[in-house]
């Protein structure tokens, strides 16, 4: 189809060479690192040939310049000493290039990648926002490959948009996500944060370069993709061995030296978190719980969901501002769900429950939530006063394909939620308005809950009183495979412990 979006032909263009890749049996995730990989090279390659620029950290021989003079078995055999030689140095140019493989077998069709796609561009003459949507677009591409599971690294962007319009991040303020995928939180924090302050000094653009933005993901070929997409957008060092705003991790284990003004964050969903350890036999074993033995923590749990709860409250300054996509089981698991809850309301400021939508999501099925919170002083007295829902999943049906989420979807839920000041707020729900999708709850109330369960709906389900009203096959197929995936981890649970 046409288009005049100069990202979108970018896109087209590229993505159009990937079909053809695909016949030799590379993914689109396959294809997306490749892409990576040469891109960095060739625009570092164009900013040697601006005036005043220092030399590039690409070691001579490994460069752009080194690929374009090969061709056929030498092109190939040069890329892969390429790329190890790349991912044994430090700082951005170690981040992309780490553990780095070449995908494309067939020479000729690489050098046709190099020689007659990426070089007849040039990159670094377009506009950031086109060199940025773009890849973000190869991205959401990616993701909507649900076979290959990129989409669990993907939040859609209308609902990155919409939560960072309501946390409002500021200049000079530090934000950190601490399962950070392609860094769509990252990204929307940035951009909200430009273009809502047009007077930035030049301390403070530096600031919203280069240090604002944190973030880690603890798959490798991730945080690479993350690396690229923000340093597609201008955000993080130039200078290759500089510190990269992403690295790789695992959030529960590393040390952050630094507490943060805002930690947005959509973790990885799945009930249990193992890690493989060797006893004293020397046999392999299972452990699940090594992530509950943090004392900072409220409680031990194998939910991951419930811990990532936790880590964030960790990483938060005082009066810092959170915002963590949770599935439903985060709101009503009893146990070491309902001591993490009952600490939540005390420590925090547990301020808004956004209710997601199924069919959102590129991992089919998700039950999901948004969990605003802010973390505040020790006092006596609990901190949370009033929790505020908005329901935008009961008689809501949207889809992937048909009936995507729009940014417009999420507008009603921005006004009330009031970001301007949040605690001038109005329900649409009451007596008289049954039907309202924002109402609040006293901590009181909530604490009079069983299991303290946050798992709260008060809108009739439509489509129980009329089958006219049911939604489409697809969104009921994808609740089936939700609530088989529930009952699975269920069972395994059980199984473990019998174990």
């Amino acid at each position: 189809m046409a288009t005049n979006n100069p990202s979108q032909q970018i896109v087209q263009k590229l993505w159009n060479y990937c079909n053809i890749l695909r016949d030799d049996g590379l993914s689109y995730g396959d294809y997306v690192e490749q892409l990576t990989y040469l891109l960095f090279l060739k625009m570092a390659h164009e900013r040697t040939q601006l005036p005043g620029q220092p030399a590039s950290t690409i070691p001579k021989g490994y460069d752009w310049q080194s690929l374009l003079e090969k061709d056929g078995d030498d092109l190939e055999t040069h890329y892969r000493e390429t790329l190890t030689k790349l991912g044994e140095k430090k700082g951005m140019l170690g981040l992309i290039f780490r553990k780095a493989q070449n995908k494309i077998q067939d020479p000729a069709k690489l050098r046709r990648l190099i020689a007659d796609l990426i070089d007849r561009e040039q990159w670094l003459l377009l506009d950031t926002d086109v060199k940025g949507d773009a890849y973000e677009g190869l991205l959401e591409k990616n993701a909507q490959d649900t076979k290959g599971g990129a989409g669990q690294y993907f939040t859609p962007r209308p609902l990155i948009q919409a939560i960072v319009e309501a946390i409002r991040p500021a200049p000079g303020e530090t934000i950190c996500d601490p399962a950070c995928g392609t860094g769509g939180f990252l990204l929307g924090a940035h951009d909200y944060i430009a273009h809502h302050n047009s007077n930035l000094d030049r301390d403070q653009t530096r600031h919203l370069r280069l240090h604002a933005l944190h973030g880690v993901e603890i798959v490798d070929n991730v945080t690479r993709l993350c690396a690229m997409n923000l340093f597609l957008h201008g955000i993080g060092p130039t200078n290759g061995a500089t510190t990269p705003p992403v690295r790789t991790g695992d959030s529960f284990i590393i040390d952050f030296e630094d507490r943060y003004n805002i930690v947005p964050t959509n973790p990885p969903f799945g009930k249990k978190s193992s890690v493989m350890a060797v006893n004293e036999e020397g046999k392999r074993e299972k452990q699940q719980d090594l992530v509950g033995a943090r004392d900072d923590f409220w409680a031990s749990t194998s939910n991951k969901q419930l811990n990532y709860v936790q880590l964030v409250k960790t990483l938060l300054k005082i009066n810092g501002r959170a915002a963590v996509v949770v599935p439903d089981n985060v709101l009503f698991e009893g146990g070491a769900g309902a001591t993490i809850r009952e600490n939540l309301l005390k420590e925090c400021d547990v301020h808004t429950l956004l209710r997601l939508p199924t069919g959102i999501f590129y991992a089919q099925g998700v039950k999901a939530n948004v969990l605003f919170f802010d973390r505040k002083p020790a006092r006596e007295t609990p901190w949370t006063s009033r929790l505020w829902i908005y329901d935008l999943r009961t008689n809501q049906h949207f889809t992937l394909k048909t009936n995507p989420l729009k940014r417009t979807d999420l507008d009603e839920f921005v006004e009330y939620y009031h970001p301007a000041n949040r605690h001038e707020r109005t329900a649409t729900w009451s007596e008289d308005n049954p039907n309202g999708r924002w109402r609040s709850y006293s901590y009181e109330e909530l604490m009079q809950r069983d299991k303290i369960s946050l798992d709260i709906f008060w809108l009739k389900d439509e489509s129980l009183e009329d089958s006219a009203n049911l939604p489409d096959p697809d969104v009921i197929a994808a609740d089936i495979i939700e609530d088989l995936r529930t009952a699975l981890q269920q069972f395994e649970a059980i199984g473990e412990e019998v174990v």
